[in-house]
């Protein structure tokens, strides 16, 4: 018999005996997709976290932040500075022969979690009708755009999902002052729907920040292309600014989620031992309890490398079907599911768990990986069974 035969052969008995020892096997299952469960639940999570915020990024805008901050809410900008980058090369103008730009404020307010109750903080943009306008996707679902000097409000569809109190028509005190929502508006599920909107100069009003701003979102006259700007501002001691595109600046907003899924990752390793531990105590019990058959079928012919690529199947198989089972109830429960979490800037994102298939890739070989270890040792054992053991 060619060894192909044999290893199925041996493969077809194992898995018919699986129900002699089904208690053990169902257990290394469920561990298994526990394992693979929370890894996909921290996965899908970075991966979310990252495309809310790749949405947001564009190759055609640059934003411009104070040098050295990290992220909007530790830059400041003057009206001086705002003045002078508007008016450097590579920005677009409109037809009108202006410059196309936005200066924004980035304050934190306070909000209430629906699913918690806890207070958190929330991002509310000072921004100018201008700086809507540059946002591709901005699509108002419901009310109004602000009226420019009032104290009114657009809420991104992100926070009416997560938080309480945003509602059309309520009004929402921030410190001495009262703000009413008058629209709701959408971006496509960016990182712009975790955020408050209002005019740039009613916040600097209300919020004391004079003629200052924290950012300045400018359009490229070729998309991508921030190399004139820097130098520009590189050879302007007035300036003291970092120029990056809009894309390149939300990608380094993401490390923030990134120790979060390094962290699933630990936790997930923690538990595949525990999973491992399981494998291997059920694959040497299956060894153990088919020791005569295991012997009998060297007796008769059949090599030790059946018995062990046999028994390394069983193993494998039942990680599989682990990890299919931890990766089904990730998607049942998880994928699709709205969250927040906090940003760089120290204020909630809102995004979306987001299941890929990458991430599916990478539980089924994690599942793999922990039936390859957990059967190795066992397999091996079975493949040292001497002949001897079939006639005792």
């Amino acid at each position: 018999m060619k060894l192909l035969q044999q290893i199925w052969v041996v493969v077809v008995m194992n898995i018919r005996s699986l129900p002699a020892r089904l208690g053990m096997s169902l257990a290394t299952v469920f561990a298994v997709a526990a394992v693979i469960g929370v890894l996909m639940f921290f996965l899908s999570m970075g991966n979310g976290f990252k495309s809310t915020l790749e949405g947001a990024g564009s190759q055609d805008m640059a934003v411009v932040t104070r040098d050295g901050s990290r992220s909007e809410i530790n830059s400041v900008l003057s009206q001086e500075q705002v003045n002078l980058i508007s008016s450097g090369p590579g920005v677009a103008r409109g037809a009108d022969g202006r410059p196309v730009y936005s200066g924004e404020l980035y304050v934190i307010v306070d909000g209430i979690k629906k699913s918690s109750g806890t207070k958190v903080n929330l991002p509310m943009r000072g921004i100018s009708t201008a700086g809507v306008a540059l946002r591709d996707q901005v699509r108002i679902t419901a009310g109004r755009i602000f009226t420019p000097g009032r104290n009114e409000i657009i809420a991104g569809e992100g926070v009416l999902r997560q938080f309480a109190g945003f509602e059309l028509g309520r009004k929402i005190t921030f410190g001495k002052s009262t703000w009413e929502v008058v629209g709701i508006f959408s971006t496509g599920g960016s990182a712009f729907e975790s955020e408050l909107w209002a005019d740039a100069r009613a916040v600097q009003d209300q919020f004391r920040r004079g003629n200052s701003f924290q950012t300045i979102r400018l359009r490229l006259a070729t998309p991508g292309d921030v190399t004139a700007l820097q130098q520009f501002a590189a050879n302007d001691p007035r300036l003291n600014v970092k120029v990056e595109t809009e894309a390149d600046y939300f990608a380094s907003q993401g490390e923030a989620i990134r120790g979060t899924v390094y962290f699933g990752w630990g936790v997930s390793i923690i538990m595949g031992l525990g999973a491992l531990a399981g494998a291997l105590n059920t694959m040497y019990t299956s060894v153990a309890a088919r020791a005569g058959e295991i012997a009998t079928l060297r007796a008769i012919g059949f090599s030790n490398i059946s018995a062990f690529v046999g028994t390394l199947v069983e193993a494998i198989l039942l990680s599989l079907v682990g990890g299919l089972l931890g990766m089904l109830a990730a998607y049942l429960f998880i994928d699709g599911n709205s969250a927040s979490t906090i940003g760089a800037s120290f204020s909630q994102v809102v995004f979306t768990f987001s299941l890929s298939p990458d991430l599916l890739q990478q539980g089924l070989w994690t599942a793999a990986a922990i039936g390859l270890v957990g059967g190795f040792f066992p397999a091996w054992r079975a493949a040292r069974i001497p002949v001897v053991t079939a006639f005792e």
